[in-house]
Formats: structure tokens, C-alpha cells, sequence
């Protein structure tokens, strides 16, 4: 090595070291203060959900009308019973009128005005299922649609069961079952189970649970 190539490569060496990146700002905030609302108006407002139509300026300059289902937010509660060996998680069967049929799934509900997310994940397990839960962790957060509505959903990993009896609304009619964990997420896998939070939250349990 010449002795000018070795001085370079020590110069080098030196600005590398020296050299610092800035953390790139959050553009969350800017992205939705970036969005200018031209008009609003409420098209529907039902019990549990209303429609608000918008006519917007978004990011790059594109405006276009916006209909939007506004919602409050749900939670999923994912109960496992893991207690006695090989886990069990307990799913709920009912019948679901906008997609036509009966299916498998995990307890869920909407969040009331005013209620923290645990809070609601504790009340809609013991209504849907009779069952409590002495542990509890927050697992996933996501949108369900957000192409036209603004449901958000969290999803709480429950343990420690214990059960009870079930508190359902006048309008549901559910049964509950547990399924060894392996079997509900094949159940996901090959179409049986075709929920897609009950989907996300099975897959994130079984790597939780099984990763190596």
C-alpha cells in the first residue's frame, strides 16, 4: 500500500466517523395537516356509524370528493387457554347479515363513547363468550379499510380464563368453542375461517407463541 493511499484512506476514515444522519421528522402530522378540507357535510349518522361527505385537497395537489364512514374503533379480544399444555384459543360462531353467513370468529365489539380500549376488550369477552381473563396484552393495532372508512381496530391477547356466563345482546345468538391453536390457524389458512381480524390475529399468535 502507497504511503499517499494509506494517508486517503485514514482522511476517509475520519469524515465517516465524523458524519451523522438526522433522524428524518415524522411526516404523520404534516401529512394530515396537509389536507385541506373544502367542504363537509354528514350524509347519514345511524347508531353505530355515520357517512360524511367530503370534498378535499390532499398531499400532491389532488382534490377529489371523499365519502367516509366515520366509527368510533373496535377491539378483538384473542383468548387462549394455554394452561393446560398445548394452547387452545376460543373462537365464536354466529350469523353475519352483510356477508351472508355464519362464521367463525373472535370476540369483537365497538368502543363506547367515552370507554378506554381495555375496558371495552374486558366487557365484550364476558358479554359474547361468559368468559374473564386475569391477563391481558395489547397485541395489534390497524386499519380495517381505510380506503372509505376510519375503523380502527386494537386486538388484546387474554390469558389466565376463567368462565362465566355470557351477557349477549337481544340481537345475537352466539356459540362458543375452543380450537387447539394450530387447528384455528389452518382453519385461516384454508378458507374456513375467513375474518380478517380473527386471520391477523390467529397469524400474530401462532409466531408469538411458536417462534423459534
Amino acid at each position: 500500500m502507497s504511503r499517499d493511499f494509506a494517508i486517503a484512506c485514514k482522511d476517509f476514515w475520519f469524515s465517516i466517523r465524523d458524519f451523522k444522519i438526522d433522524a428524518m421528522p415524522s411526516t404523520r402530522k404534516k401529512s394530515k395537516s396537509a389536507v385541506r378540507v373544502i367542504s363537509s357535510k354528514t350524509s347519514f349518522r345511524g347508531p353505530v356509524f355515520s357517512v360524511m361527505t367530503d370534498e378535499v385537497e390532499e398531499p400532491g395537489n389532488v382534490r377529489a370528493r371523499r365519502d367516509v364512514i366515520r366509527h368510533s374503533g373496535s377491539i378483538v379480544v384473542l383468548p387462549v387457554d394455554d394452561a393446560t399444555g398445548s394452547p387452545r384459543v376460543l373462537l365464536e360462531r354466529q350469523y353475519r347479515y352483510a356477508a351472508g353467513r355464519r362464521m367463525w370468529e373472535l370476540p369483537a365489539g365497538r368502543v363506547d363513547p367515552g370507554e378506554g380500549l381495555l375496558a371495552a376488550a374486558k366487557r365484550e369477552l364476558i358479554e359474547e363468550t361468559g368468559y374473564q381473563a386475569s391477563r391481558w396484552q395489547k397485541a395489534l393495532y390497524f386499519f380495517v379499510s381505510p380506503g372509505f372508512l376510519d375503523e380502527s381496530m386494537t386486538v388484546y391477547l387474554a390469558r389466565g380464563l376463567k368462565k362465566g356466563i355470557a351477557q349477549p345482546e337481544e340481537d345475537e345468538r352466539i356459540a362458543v368453542r375452543f380450537f387447539p391453536l394450530k387447528q384455528a390457524v389452518r382453519m385461516a389458512m384454508t378458507g374456513k375461517i375467513v375474518d380478517a381480524k380473527t386471520i391477523a390475529a390467529l397469524l400474530w399468535v401462532e409466531k408469538k407463541l411458536f417462534k423459534r
